[in-house]
C-alpha cells in the first residue's frame, strides 16, 4: 500500500473507532496526540476516566492485532504516562488503554484495557 492510501486508510479506521466511541457516551480529548515517546491515535474521557485507544487496522483483525509490537507497545505507555501530565491529577488519574482493530470492511473489535505498565 503507498504512503498516501496508507495514511488514509489509516484516518479512515480512526475516525471509525472515535466515532463508535463517542456514540457511547466518551468525550474526545484530543487526537493523535504527540509526545517524547511517540504518538498515541485517540484520547477520551468518560466518567472522569481518561481512555487512551490505539488503533490498527489490516485487511483482518488478526492481521491488524499482528501490527503491535512489544517495542510500540513500550512506547505507547511511555506516551500514556507523560499525556497524563496535561489532567489535573496527573499519574493519579484513573485510566486504561484499549486497542482497537479495524479489519478491510470497517469491523470494529475494541479489546478494552489491552495494555498494562509492567
Amino acid at each position: 500500500m503507498s504512503g498516501l492510501r496508507s495514511y488514509l486508510a489509516g484516518k479512515a479506521a480512526e475516525d471509525s473507532v472515535m466515532q463508535a466511541y463517542v456514540a457511547r457516551g466518551h468525550r474526545l480529548l484530543t487526537r493523535r496526540w504527540r509526545g517524547p515517546s511517540g504518538e498515541i491515535d485517540l484520547i477520551f474521557e468518560k466518567g472522569g476516566e481518561i481512555v487512551f485507544v490505539e488503533v490498527k487496522s489490516s485487511r483482518s483483525l488478526a492481521a491488524a492485532a499482528a501490527h503491535l509490537t512489544r517495542r510500540q507497545i513500550g512506547r505507547l505507555l511511555a506516551s500514556a504516562e507523560a499525556a497524563l501530565g496535561q489532567f489535573a491529577s496527573g499519574s493519579l488519574t484513573p485510566m486504561r488503554f484499549d486497542v482497537a482493530l479495524v479489519d478491510g470492511a470497517g469491523r470494529i473489535d475494541v479489546i478494552p484495557n489491552a495494555l498494562q505498565a509492567g
